[in-house]
């Protein structure tokens, strides 16, 4: 398997974040009743503040010489970090670089953390759980949340753990 790299994203890796945004909104739009732009594109506002934003951290992620994901996360100034957004290839689904990434990721940034996704994805459902058992056994919580401004949608599901329980006690 090719070297895995997960490394800040900065301005010179956006247009292929750009990219890899494109394809998953068009993942997430199954789930969340949302159709491209007349121009084919998807709604970015989170991918700008990703780079543009205090707070915010963009991630790509790299296999031997592809791109092969991204991750964002937000609310590194404030109690808990979301990971707003996340997102691996199809053609690298399945092989444990999901599980690896988020780890290296929440070990870079340790506290409180939010993940939120959808009922409706199950294989998210099935990774999401897995990921934070693997982080924190049996410390995290699992809860249904409305979705802002998006009456019209199913709650998400949002998981939450603290990576510092441990040295707190």
């Amino acid at each position: 398997m090719p070297d895995l790299s997960i490394r800040p994203a900065g301005p010179a890796d956006r247009p292929v974040v750009e990219r890899l945004w494109l394809m998953f909104r068009h993942d997430m739009s199954e789930f969340q009743d949302v159709l491209p732009h007349a121009d084919g594109t998807f709604r970015s506002d989170r991918l700008h503040m990703a780079f543009t934003e205090p707070g915010w951290a963009p991630y790509l992620v790299v296999l031997g010489d592809s791109p092969a994901g991204f991750a964002f996360v937000r609310g590194l100034d404030g109690p808990a970090r979301v990971m707003n957004s996340f997102f691996v290839v199809r053609g690298a689904r399945r092989t444990g670089i999901g599980l690896r990434v988020v780890q290296e990721i929440v070990a870079r940034h340790p506290g409180a953390w939010d993940i939120a996704f959808q009922d409706a994805n199950t294989v998210a459902v099935r990774f999401w759980r897995r990921v934070a058992t693997a982080i924190a056994g049996e410390a995290w919580t699992e809860e249904r949340r409305g979705v802002p401004n998006r009456p019209d949608l199913p709650p998400d599901v949002w998981i939450s753990f603290n990576t510092l329980a441990e040295s707190r006690g």
